[in-house]
């Protein structure tokens, strides 16, 4: 028995079952954390959300950005370019049952016999694993409500509040904890987030650190997240795993056993972005 963390699908159904294969996974007793972004910018979005769904009772799942993404559109009836492959989604005949279960899925994830944290893009520098859990649940439970959910896709994008802070309340408290959970990847030295740079570590503007570079948390536990495909799947701290590497740009697909950290890949097919 295993446990695997996979980075960023985004659509490449194909490189997934390919990988899936290498692992020589067998759902009858493996187990796959997927570090969110399952759909959006590949080909085969719709085959990769089936797949999952059909074997949600051996799968753990965060939602990344592009997931919310995907939500939001459907549940505010926003309109997409003709030619974007989140379409098939829309129009698939199970669609109003697969975003319903998406929505329903984890911000976080914790295993305390593994001893491993999971969300799509981190954890912000001021919150501990219990910080984490439970401001992924508050998220967690907005969502799994229909109208709170809708209500929330109506006011969730934005970059403010970019600061935590306890006190916050509301839509500014859900939209922050949705950006450090599914959008961070740089920090300033005082904890705020930064979305403008994408770049690789070193790079960056000045005044800007890697989240995990100002966080605790890895003295706390171990903790697998995706997001960051500039990383390559390099992240220079004790206990933090990248596995964002970036297929879907024409790089690799990474799988994480959880049990050794031994690291698994297949190439990309094509470059679909």
């Amino acid at each position: 028995m295993a446990t695997y963390a996979i980075g960023d699908i985004q659509g490449c159904y194909d490189e997934f079952r390919l990988l899936l294969s290498k692992i020589n996974f067998n759902p009858t007793h493996d187990r796959l954390w997927l570090a969110g972004d399952l759909v959006n910018r590949g080909p085969k979005s719709l085959e990769v959300l089936n797949y999952a769904y059909d074997h949600q009772d051996v799968m753990d799942i965060v939602l990344g950005n592009h997931d919310l993404h995907l939500l939001a559109v459907y549940y505010t009836e926003a309109k997409l370019p003709k030619k974007d492959d989140l379409n098939r989604i829309l129009k698939a005949d199970n669609c109003k049952t697969l975003m319903k279960w998406l929505r329903r899925q984890n911000l976080a994830v914790y295993d305390k016999s593994h001893d491993f944290l999971m969300t799509h893009a981190g954890v912000p520098p001021e919150w501990d694993l219990n910080l984490t859990l439970a401001c992924a649940y508050e998220l967690e439970e907005v969502l799994s409500a229909k109208d709170t959910a809708k209500d929330f896709f109506q006011h969730m994008y934005g970059n403010k509040p970019s600061h935590w802070d306890k006190k916050l309340k509301g839509i500014d408290r859900l939209r922050f904890i949705t950006n450090a959970l599914t959008r961070m990847r740089f920090c300033h030295q005082h904890g705020a987030l930064d979305f403008k740079s994408k770049s690789t570590p070193g790079k960056q503007d000045k005044g800007l650190s890697p989240w995990y570079e100002l966080s605790n948390i890895g003295q706390e536990t171990r903790v697998v997240f995706g997001h960051w495909a500039a990383l390559e799947g390099k992240a220079n701290a004790k206990n933090i795993y990248a596995i964002d590497t970036g297929c879907v740009w024409g790089n690799k697909l990474t799988a994480l056993r959880l049990e050794d950290q031994k690291r698994f890949h297949v190439k990309a097919l094509r470059r679909w972005a």
